[in-house]
C-alpha cells in the first residue's frame, strides 16, 4: 500500500516535518470507531494522530474532512483484506462462505464492539451530510454488486443453484452482513456469529 506523507507547515522555523498520512488516518479511524463521529473531538483526533492542530487543519480543514479521508482509507483496507481472503476460494459458493466468515470474525471481540464505519456512518452522519451519504450509498452499492458477482460465479461453476434469484439473495446477504456488524457491537461471541454465517449459507440452496 502506498504511503503518503503529510507535511507539517505550521512550524515557523526549521525544516518542515513529514508525517505518514496512512498512519495518521489509521489513528483517526480508531477514534471514530470507538467514539462515533459526533462524540469524537478535534482535540482527541489531533492527539491520536500525533499532529499539531495546524497540520490537521492544513491537510483536512476540519473534523469532517478527517472523517471522509479516514472513511475512504477504511474502505480501501477492508476491500483489500477481503479480496485477499477470497482469492484462494475455489468456487463462487466458497467465496460467499469466506465473505460471511470474514464478517462473522469482524462482529465479535474488539472489532465487533467498534463496529463498522460504513454502517455507523449510515446511522450517524449520512442523514444530514450529502457527501457522506453518497459515500455510504456507494459503499453499500459496491458490496451488493460484489455479492451479485459471487453468486453468479457460483451459478456458472455449478456450486450455487441456477434458479436462485441473484439480486434478491445478494440484497438479503447485504442486509444480513450489515446487521452482523450492528449486533456485534452488543458483545456477541465468536460461536454466535459463526452460527449466523452458517445459517446464511442456507440462502444459497
Amino acid at each position: 500500500m502506498t504511503t503518503h506523507a503529510l507535511i507539517d507547515t505550521s512550524r515557523a522555523r526549521g525544516r518542515p516535518r513529514e508525517f505518514d498520512m496512512d498512519a495518521a488516518l489509521g489513528k483517526a479511524l480508531d477514534v471514530f470507531s470507538e467514539r462515533g463521529y459526533h462524540a469524537a473531538s478535534i482535540s482527541e483526533l489531533t492527539e491520536a494522530m500525533q499532529l499539531t492542530s495546524g497540520s490537521v487543519y492544513k491537510a483536512f480543514k476540519d473534523k469532517r474532512g478527517i472523517f471522509l479521508a479516514a472513511f475512504d482509507r477504511y474502505r480501501r483496507i477492508r476491500l483489500a483484506l477481503l479480496d485477499a481472503r477470497l482469492q484462494d476460494a475455489a468456487t463462487g459458493r466458497d467465496k460467499v462462505r469466506e465473505l460471511l466468515v470474514s464478517y462473522a470474525s469482524s462482529s465479535h471481540g474488539v472489532s465487533g464492539t467498534r463496529g463498522c464505519l460504513v454502517v455507523g456512518s449510515a446511522n450517524e452522519l449520512a442523514i444530514f451530510d450529502d457527501e457522506a451519504a453518497q459515500r455510504v450509498s456507494d459503499a453499500f452499492d459496491a458490496n451488493e454488486a460484489h455479492l451479485v458477482e459471487l453468486i453468479r460465479l457460483g451459478q456458472s461453476d455449478g456450486s450455487i443453484s441456477a434458479t436462485l434469484d441473484v439480486e434478491a439473495t445478494a440484497r438479503t446477504l447485504l442486509c444480513l452482513t450489515a446487521g452482523m456488524r450492528i449486533v456485534g457491537k452488543t458483545g456477541r461471541t465468536a460461536p454466535d456469529m459463526d452460527a449466523v454465517a452458517r445459517e446464511a449459507m442456507k440462502l444459497l440452496t
